[in-house]
């Protein structure tokens, strides 16, 4: 079992940052690779990015490429998303997910957040 809660949401102005966290319990958090998601209302939860479980691995989606960065510190048990130029289309809330290997369909991971909510005004 892994239990994640993420923190580092707020409300910032368009071209700023942001980083997320994700804090995990349980042991075996360093054997999961790890993902983030976002949901912006009336849209689907969609991929933003992942990371293998050693972090040699990393994926993006392209909307977010060269803006945002994925990292972990399997010994604080944390997975980060340092987020940079901030636009108003980034707004949603965002999830972290656990998963065996490193998806970027929701549906394959296995533990899931509850979500911090990112707010880009413009």
């Amino acid at each position: 079992q892994v239990q994640l809660v993420e923190s580092g949401g707020g409300l910032v102005q368009a071209g700023g940052s942001l980083r997320l966290s994700c804090a995990a319990s349980g042991r075996t958090f360093g054997t999961y690779a790890m993902g983030w998601f976002r949901q912006a209302p009336g849209k689907e939860r969609e991929f933003v990015a992942a990371l293998s479980w050693g972090g040699g691995s990393t994926s993006y989606a392209e909307s977010v490429k060269g803006r945002f960065t994925i990292s972990r510190d399997n010994a604080k048990n944390t997975v980060y998303l340092q987020m940079n130029s901030l636009k108003p289309e980034d707004t949603a809330v965002y999830y972290c997910a656990a998963g065996r290997r490193l998806y970027d369909r929701a549906d394959l991971y296995d533990y899931w957040g509850q979500g911090t909510q990112v707010t880009v005004s413009s």
